[in-house]
C-alpha cells in the first residue's frame, strides 16, 4: 500500500508492547526519539507476561561479582555448538556480544532490579551461569516494570490497537501504519522509523500447520495474540523470512494447572517417567526438544518425579511457589508409596530409579543416557508433578542483521525497518533442538535495544 495522508507522525513507531517492543522504545527514547508504541491487549502481556521473567546474558557485572567468567565469545561459541552451526552467525553475533551491555543498560541507566540467578546453573548449552533475572518476580512483573520505565522515559503508549497494514513507497521504506482499534475504528500514522516486536506465531494454527506441522495440535502455552501479523506485514514489503520451523517447546508444563515447572527442577536431578512408571528420555539433553519424546509417549501425560532437595533448591522460583499453594504435587513417603499416588507400576518406577542410582554409583551414563555428574536422582520422600508437553513461542520470522534491520531476499536492508522478538529470526537452529536456556528474552531485549537505537539514527537523518 502506498501514499496516503496521515493523522499525525512520530520519530520511531513501535508495534507490539512485549519485552522486544517496550525495551525498543526506551532505547529509542534514551537516543532522542519520539517514540509511539502501539499495543494490541488493554494491559500489554504476550509471550512475555507469560515467560518466567528470565534471559541469558554474557559478560554482565552481576556476573563478574558473582566470579562467573564468561564473554560474548563464549556465548557465541555456545549458541553455534548447540545448533549445530546451523543458525544465522550475525544474529548470534549481535546476541553474544550485545545481551551483556544490554542488561547492564537496564540495571544501570534504568534501575531495573536484575540479577544473576545463581540457582539456574549451567545447562542444556550453556557452558556459564548467564541467565538472569528480578529476584521473586516472572514475566508480567518485569513486563510493567519496563512499561513503567519507558513511560517515564516519555513513550507514548497507545493501546488497545492493532497495526493492521504498512504504508511503504517502491523502495520499501515504510511511510508509516494503518491502526485498527477495538471498535473498528481505523486511523493512520507516519513514522520515519518502524520496528516491528509484534511477537511470533504460536497461536496461530494455520502458520503451525504450515510451518511447524508437529506441534500444530499441541498445548499453546504462550499468548493467543502471537498470530505472526508482524511476520506477515514484514513479508508484505518484501522481507525475507528465515527459520519458520523452529520454536521452543517445553514437556514440563503442569496439568491441569498450567503452570511450568522450573527447569531448575531437571538440572538439580529430577527424573520424567511415563505412564508405565517407566523413563524414557535423557532429561538433560535438550530442554526444548524434550518435548517430543513427551508428546510421544502412551497416554496423555508424564510425571516429573523429584525428592525433598530438589524441590527445597527451586522453591525461589515464582512458578515453584504457585505451584506449592495451588497443591500441585503428589506425594509420597517412598517410590511404592508415590507410584500408587499417581497411578504408575511401582515395580517400575522402582526400578528406574534404582537403575539411575547405580548408575550415579557406578560413574557411567544410565539406561537413557544421562550421565549423573554431582546431583543424584531422586530419593527418600518424592513429589511428583503432572506435566505435558507444549509450544510456548516460535523462533523463525522477519530476517535481520547484527543491527536488527530487516533485510529482503537478496540480503539488502529495507531503509528503515527493524525487528526483533518473536517476530525475528532468532537463533535456535531451524528446529528446537538450537534452543538454549532463556533464549526468547535473550533475543527479545537485545535485538530490541539494537533496534530501537537504530531506528532512532535512522529518524535523526530525515
Amino acid at each position: 500500500m502506498s501514499g496516503g495522508q496521515f493523522e499525525f507522525t512520530v520519530d520511531v513507531l513501535v508495534m507490539g508492547g512485549g519485552a522486544c517492543g517496550v525495551t525498543a522504545a526506551l532505547a529509542a527514547a534514551d537516543a532522542g526519539a519520539e517514540v509511539l508504541l502501539v499495543e494490541a491487549d488493554a494491559r500489554p502481556m504476550g509471550t512475555t507476561g507469560m515467560s518466567m521473567g528470565v534471559f541469558c546474558a554474557a559478560g554482565t557485572q552481576a556476573q563478574a561479582a558473582a566470579g562467573e567468567q564468561d564473554d560474548g565469545a563464549t556465548f557465541f561459541a555456545d549458541i553455534m555448538a548447540k545448533t549445530r552451526g546451523q543458525t544465522d552467525p550475525e544474529i548470534a553475533h549481535a546476541l553474544a556480544y550485545g545481551s551483556g551491555p544490554t542488561l547492564d543498560w537496564l540495571v544501570e541507566r534504568h534501575g531495573v532490579p536484575l540479577e544473576l540467578d545463581t540457582g539456574f546453573r549451567s545447562a542444556y548449552g550453556n557452558t556459564r551461569m548467564r541467565v538472569h533475572g528480578w529476584p521473586g518476580h516472572a514475566g508480567q512483573d518485569l513486563l510493567d516494570l519496563l512499561h513503567r520505565k519507558a513511560a517515564d522515559a516519555g513513550v507514548m503508549l497507545l493501546n488497545p490497537a492493532r497495526v493492521v497494514d504498512l504504508i511503504a513507497d517502491g523502495s520499501g521504506r515504510v511511510l508509516g501504519v494503518e491502526i485498527a482499534r477495538p471498535g473498528g475504528e481505523r486511523e493512520r500514522v507516519g513514522c520515519k522509523a518502524l520496528v516491528i516486536a509484534s511477537g511470533g506465531f504460536a497461536g496461530n494454527h494455520a502458520m503451525l500447520r504450515a510451518h511447524i506441522p508437529e506441534m500444530a495440535q499441541a498445548r499453546n502455552n504462550g499468548h493467543e495474540g502471537s498470530q505472526g501479523d508482524g511476520i506477515r506485514l514484514g513479508a508484505g514489503i518484501g522481507a525475507a523470512l528465515a527459520d519458520l520451523g523452529a520454536f521452543q517447546g517445553y514437556a514440563m508444563l503442569t496439568e491441569p494447572q498450567g503452570i511450568s515447572v522450573p527447569p531448575g527442577f531437571v538440572i538439580d536431578g529430577a527424573v520424567l517417567v511415563n505412564i508405565e512408571g517407566r523413563r524414557f528420555v535423557d532429561e538433560k539433553d535438550d530442554i526444548a526438544g524434550m518435548v517430543h519424546p513427551v508428546m510421544a509417549q502412551p497416554g496423555d501425560h508424564v510425571w516429573v518425579v523429584f525428592d525433598e532437595e530438589i524441590e527445597r533448591r527451586n522453591a525461589y522460583q515464582p512458578d515453584t511457589r504457585t505451584l506449592t499453594q495451588l497443591n500441585a504435587a503428589r506425594r509420597g513417603e517412598d517410590a511404592q508409596a508415590l507410584a500408587s499416588r499417581i497411578g504408575v507400576n511401582p515395580d517400575a518406577l522402582t526400578a528406574s530409579l534404582a537403575e539411575a542410582w547405580q548408575a550415579h554409583a557406578d560413574g557411567r551414563p544410565d539406561a537413557v543416557g544421562r550421565t549423573w555428574e554431582g546431583d543424584p536422582p531422586p530419593s527418600g520422600a518424592l513429589g511428583a508433578f503432572k506435566v505435558v508437553g507444549a509450544i510456548y513461542h516460535t523462533q523463525g520470522g522477519l530476517q535481520i542483521d547484527r543491527h536488527a534491520r530487516v533485510l529482503r531476499e537478496d540480503g539488502s536492508a529495507l531503509p528503515n525497518v527493524f525487528a526483533g522478538g518473536g517476530a525475528a529470526r532468532s537463533v535456535s537452529g531451524p528446529s528446537s533442538w538450537g534452543y538454549l536456556p532463556a533464549m526468547g528474552l535473550c533475543t527479545a531485549v537485545t535485538l530490541g535495544r539494537l533496534a530501537g537505537e537504530g531506528a532512532a539514527g535512522v529518524a535523526a537523518e530525515r
